[in-house]
Parts: C-alpha cells; sequence; structure tokens
C-alpha cells in the first residue's frame, strides 16, 4: 500500500438500512412491480450490468425490496452478507434474511440456513415492517399513538365493539345468510361485522369448500391445529368454522392489545411469526394480506379488545422500549 493512501471503510447493513435515499421514503407503500423495479436494479449495481458496480447501492436497493417482503432480494441480501460482498459479514443477520426467505420458498435459503442454524437476537432494519406501511390515508398523529384499547370494566363485561366500520359497503358478493350470521354472532366475540366480513372475502371469497395448498379449510381457512385449540369440532362445517375463526380473531386481538395490523398478519402468518420479526413478517403474502382487508375496513388500525381473553405478547414491552430508545 502506498504510504499515506486511506481505504474506504466496508459498510456495514445497519448503515446502509439508515441511509438515505432517491426514489421516495423506504417505508412507503410499495406496488409489486416497484419492488420488482428495486430488485432489477439492485442486481445491476451488484453486477455492473447496464450500471456502475456499486455493492452498497445494491444493498440499499435489496434491503428496500426486502422490507416489503421480496424473498429473491431477502436471498440476495443475505448472500451478499454471508460472503461479505461489498458489506461487512455479518452471519447472524444473514441468518435471519435467509429465513424469511426460506419461509417463502426459496429452496436455496432453506439449505443456507442448515448450515448457518436458526437465527438468534432481533431482525435486521431490513426485515422490519415499515411504519410508513400502513394505509396513507390515516393521518401521523394515529400512527405515533398505541392502538386504542377498551379494557372490560369490573366485574367483567363483554366489549362492545366500536362502530366505525358499520357503514362501510358488505362485499358485493357476500351470500345474505352469512352476512346475517356474522352480523347477530360477531359481536358475541366482541368484534365488528364489517372485519370478520373482509377477513372471510380474502381468505375464501365466501367459498365454505375453500382448501389452501398448506390445508387451511372453510370460510375463514382454518388449519386443523387452530381449529383444534379453539375446540371447533367439525371443521368443514360453516357455523363451526365462523365461529372457530371469530375465537381466534378475538385472541388475537386481545394477544396484541388491539393493533389490527398486528392481529390480522397473526392471522395469515401465525401470532409466532409476528412475535419473532417484531412486527408484519417481511412475507410479500403477508402483507399483502394485511393492507388488503385494511382497505376494506377504511385504514382502521385499532379494535377494541377484552383483556381478559389472553395476557399481551412480550414483544409488545420489547418494541416499545426499543422505539423509546431511538
Amino acid at each position: 500500500m502506498v504510504a499515506g493512501a486511506q481505504t474506504t471503510p466496508v459498510p456495514n447493513l445497519d448503515a446502509l438500512a439508515r441511509a438515505p435515499m432517491a426514489g421516495g421514503a423506504p417505508g412507503a407503500v410499495a406496488s409489486p412491480e416497484q419492488v420488482q423495479r428495486w430488485r432489477d436494479e439492485a442486481i445491476a449495481y451488484e453486477q455492473g450490468n447496464g450500471a456502475p458496480r456499486d455493492s452498497a447501492m445494491a444493498a440499499q436497493l435489496y434491503c428496500r425490496a426486502a422490507r416489503h417482503g421480496d424473498a429473491e432480494s431477502q436471498f440476495s441480501l443475505a448472500w451478499m452478507l454471508i460472503n461479505g460482498r461489498g458489506i461487512q459479514r455479518d452471519d447472524a443477520q444473514a441468518a435471519h434474511l435467509f429465513a424469511a426467505a426460506a419461509e417463502q420458498g426459496i429452496v436455496q435459503a432453506q439449505n443456507m440456513l442448515q448450515s448457518l442454524g436458526a437465527p438468534r437476537g432481533a431482525p435486521p432494519a431490513c426485515l422490519r415492517g415499515p411504519e410508513a406501511e400502513r394505509p396513507p390515508a390515516v393521518a401521523a398523529a394515529a400512527l405515533a399513538s398505541p392502538p386504542a384499547v377498551a379494557k372490560p370494566a369490573s366485574p367483567v363485561r363483554p366489549v362492545v365493539a366500536a362502530t366505525t366500520t358499520a357503514k362501510l359497503a358488505v362485499p358485493g358478493n357476500a351470500p345474505e345468510p352469512i352476512v346475517r350470521f356474522v352480523n347477530l354472532v360477531a359481536p358475541e366475540y366482541q368484534l365488528e361485522p364489517q372485519l370478520v366480513l373482509a377477513v372471510i372475502a380474502t381468505e375464501s371469497n365466501f367459498n365454505p369448500l375453500a382448501v389452501s395448498p398448506k390445508n387451511a379449510h372453510g370460510l375463514m381457512q382454518l388449519i386443523p391445529d387452530t381449529a383444534a385449540r379453539f375446540k371447533v369440532r367439525s371443521i368443514t362445517d360453516p357455523v363451526e368454522n365462523m365461529r372457530g375463526g371469530m375465537a381466534y380473531l378475538r385472541w388475537l386481538l386481545a394477544y396484541f392489545e388491539g393493533d389490527l395490523m398486528l392481529t390480522l398478519a397473526a392471522y395469515n402468518a401465525g401470532e409466532r411469526a409476528v412475535d419473532r420479526y417484531r412486527g408484519v413478517p417481511p412475507y410479500a403474502e403477508t402483507r399483502a394480506y394485511v393492507l388488503r382487508i385494511l382497505g376494506a375496513i377504511g385504514g382502521q388500525l385499532s379494535h377494541p379488545f377484552d383483556a381478559t381473553v389472553t395476557p399481551p405478547s412480550e414483544m409488545l414491552a420489547l418494541s416499545r422500549d426499543a422505539a423509546r430508545s431511538r
């Protein structure tokens, strides 16, 4: 090395994730087409194909797409990390990224995860759901404040669901018997009927015979374990299926203290995934699912809940502590 020469320090992923970029806020809601453009640009910068080779820019773009659930970007960013390709090597962060890609079906990520072992510690910033992903129609003040909490008085009485979604249109293809049943029974589970109908529309499109590739059944797409957990005897019976789904939604609302984004994400991906990622999991399917239902109920972010149903997730306290420390 020539005396006095300086080398450019290799950036770490956390610094790149915080660095500003052109093209809008990294947390803004993005279409699948925009996410793919970020990935394609990242590939061009990483390989120097049609753009100057720039590993740091590639990592930033992969990070942005990864936060929106793009599995290929998660895998590519993990590969850069595990090989120290233009960014500091970090096996722990790579393991989280490989895990997210593997959970979305990337076989190579599953193989890499076997050698790295289970992820440990908090997920990297590139897997944390951006706050601005919440529907843009919602005021910023609502995003900064905790969800509205409706706790039962003593003696315990049912929490009456708010009526903020009651004036929204019922899905056009919703069969009248299902609408009548949900309007009648949802209050028993302290749920707004419009929320339940939006979940049914998204899960099964009101098809009581629907079966998913993951073995979820019926109108509310219950898997056998969830059905057993909430004492559903016949998973294919529409009435029992809806009651089981509503019982699960009531439990999730209590577990996540009325936060609808987390509740809906958990209904789709499981509460353990939400806890592990400390927010909406970085799965493209789950993110689209959450936004679709929130849009159907007018962007509502919180829902009354009954705190006696279950203790809250420990993740909520961790997330609040982390937010206060930033």
